[in-house]
């Protein structure tokens, strides 16, 4: 049958002009309200829209754009149904795209008054508005929303789905840093007890070594009997001169008044200011099990970065490293209610996660009697490119000095194996594949650790591949750090000689799996019977890798997955605007783990790992630009192939 109303570049469905009716026009401004730019638009302008716009059907399989068809000349809103851009047989892309409702499409086209690239078919009963040119710039020129999603469209959303989580996180940092936290959520660290017969100087020297304010004494089913904190020392044992021998039970404040682990922060305080208590025992039927302070009650309001900093540097027992990792995960999260960006949150994130290792490796050190100044902590992985987010496995390892390794390497094994089984106490779990310090293979001599990463190269079996994708973004971060001079260059100076080895790391960047279908929509892996997404092994991996790639083959010595990423584009020249795509798209893909690793296992879900993400939760804009940044992926996948496979 005639299309009465066509596109230069393809059939367009039939047409219904005007949209006249009131009740029609009215329907179609509330559906629009829904998404953007429309959500962001004055109502005139959506009218405006709406009016210039005819209404158009394609069933089931129609064409609505050909590809090389002409140039585009209207702009297309989805309004019911899905399409889906087929690239043609002679393409080297394989890639297909999907529009579903809300989109407007084709807007890079459009703008530049090109042919689309794809044939764009109807998927089922589909429905549009179609736009022409002259009132698309008409309207572009009076309403700011609709100009900029016609300009920066990616960004535009990304800008959206920001704000959107922020108000989403601001409420939940609000709720757990609220005074209607129960008690049994404060409880940091076990308190110190001892039992009433105890000398004044047995619990004042538990005091001391353990850097606590108060000493709780219990009886043998540890029901508090009583408390010394420090402030009573001066009073009643100093000034009146008690003997340390004496027994605690003369001088500790009793009755205890305690609350237990459901009462509230709120209820802590108002005993506090009540009795003008500073610590408050908590008790699980009856039994001490913690000490809120006043200290912990201020925190819930305040938390700077600057005392999380000074607490980790002062860290010296196991349960204070516990501590500050604790608080490190709630910074991120008040952080992320802020609205501090990816790029800095995971910065953040590594940097005070940099401070605690560093602290701990220092601490262990000298428990093990061992010279900081003749080995070198390094991190490897997400650690090593700075890009930590909230759950994260160790990546790490150890150079020392030695003229003779293997008389050395065990005490160094020794110190490194103390330094890993704390740091998964602190809640960062032991690296599955024995990425780790206390792995003979990774505490070797300065050359020790050239000669494996040069054989790596050289040799690219798959287990070397595997190897260099953790290994080669390294960092030094404790202990003599010039000792990993060179490290870095070699690697760079080697890759880029040797075609072999990045041919190998293309064909593993074309490994990761991809997570869009046939039609370009987004393929959901069910868990729990609930459709989820790895965010990390269909994503962020995917960007890393290639930023690796292309960082290696340019002799580019960074690790940071951003910097690789700008680098690379200056390098070859790349247009701003797709810089900016790549970087906001695995920074956007960052976020989403990060928001995702604060909230926590989901009951629902036991099955799935740190990685994954509820699909039926995401917003309409964070769905849409999931699906933009999974694009963009595969678009990196095939000018990989490209460049290193095809050439």
């Amino acid at each position: 049958m005639p299309r009465p109303d066509t596109d230069h570049s393809g059939p367009a469905g039939s047409s219904h002009r005007g949209l006249a009716s009131s009740a029609l026009t009215a329907a179609l401004r509330e559906r629009l309200s829904r998404y953007l730019p429309f959500s962001q638009m004055r109502p005139e302008h959506v009218d405006r829209f709406l009016s210039a716009s005819s209404e158009l059907y394609f069933e089931p399989g129609e064409v609505i754009l050909q590809a090389d068809a002409g140039a585009v000349e209207h702009l297309y809103f989805l309004r019911q149904g899905s399409v889906t851009g087929h690239r043609g047989p002679q393409s080297i892309y394989d890639a297909n795209i999907e529009y579903v409702a809300g989109d407007l499409f084709p807007v890079a086209a459009f703008m530049g008054r090109r042919p689309v690239s794809l044939t764009i078919t109807a998927n089922t009963d589909t429905f549009c508005l179609r736009l022409p040119r002259e009132a698309a710039q008409a309207l572009a020129a009076c309403s700011a929303p609709f100009s900029a999603v016609l300009s920066r469209q990616m960004m535009r959303f990304l800008e959206a789905s920001r704000r959107a989580l922020q108000m989403e996180e601001a409420s939940a940092a609000l709720a757990s840093q609220s005074l209607e936290r129960p008690l049994g959520a404060l409880i940091r660290r076990p308190p110190i007890t001892c039992a009433a017969s105890d000398s004044i100087e047995q619990a004042l020297r538990q005091m001391h070594q353990q850097r606590r304010d108060s000493v709780h004494v219990v009886d043998g089913r540890g029901v508090p009997m009583g408390i010394l904190t420090r402030f009573d020392v001066l009073g009643r044992i100093t000034l009146p001169g008690v003997p340390l021998s004496q027994a605690i039970a003369t001088v500790m404040s009793t009755p205890v008044i305690s609350l237990s682990t459901e009462h509230t922060a709120a209820d802590a305080a108002i005993l506090m200011s009540r009795m003008g208590f500073r610590h408050v025992p908590v008790t699980r039927d009856g039994v001490l099990v913690g000490v809120v302070t006043e200290r912990d009650l201020f925190a819930l309001q305040q938390m700077s970065i600057k005392q999380l900093h000074t607490a980790i540097r002062t860290a010296d027992s196991l349960e204070e490293f516990k501590a500050a990792a604790a608080d490190i995960r709630q910074l991120t999260a008040t952080l992320l209610a802020l609205g501090v960006q990816a790029q800095a949150l995971t910065e953040l994130i590594s940097q005070l996660n940099d401070v605690l290792t560093q602290q701990l490796v220092s601490s262990t050190a000298k428990a093990h009697g061992l010279d900081l100044g003749r080995a070198c902590w390094l991190a490897f992985g997400s650690e090593g490119r700075r890009e930590q987010t909230v759950a994260t496995d160790q990546d790490n390892g150890l150079i020392f000095e030695s003229e003779h390794p293997e008389q050395d390497r065990p005490a160094w094994l020794a110190f490194a194996r103390a330094v890993n089984e704390s740091l998964d106490a602190c809640g960062y779990p032991l690296c599955k594949g024995q990425v780790m310090a206390s792995n003979p293979a990774c505490c070797l001599t300065p050359q020790e650790w050239r000669q494996r990463f040069v054989k790596w190269i050289e040799q690219g079996s798959p287990q070397d591949l595997l190897a260099a994708s953790i290994y080669f973004d390294l960092r030094p971060l404790a202990g003599h750090l010039e000792l990993a001079d060179g490290l870095r260059e070699v690697i760079a100076e080697r890759a880029r000689a040797n075609p072999r080895f990045c041919r190998q790391l293309a064909q593993e960047v074309l490994r990761g799996p991809t997570a869009l279908g046939w039609l370009g929509g987004i393929e959901a892996q069910s868990i729990d019977g609930v459709p989820m997404l790895d965010l990390k092994l269909h994503g962020t991996a995917v960007f890393v890798a290639v930023a690796r790639l292309r960082s290696l083959a340019a002799g580019i010595t960074e690790v940071n997955t951003r910097r690789r990423l700008e680098a690379v584009a200056r390098l070859k020249g790349v247009p701003e605007h797709h810089a900016q795509a790549w970087v906001s798209g695995f920074e956007f893909l960052q976020m989403l783990r990060i928001r995702t690793q604060i909230r926590g296992p989901d009951p629902a879900t036991p099955h799935a790992g740190p990685n994954h993400i509820r699909l039926d939760t995401l917003n309409d804009i964070d769905e849409r630009i999931l699906k933009e940044t999974l694009r963009l992926v595969r678009r990196l996948q095939q000018e990989v192939e490209l460049d290193y496979i095809r050439a």
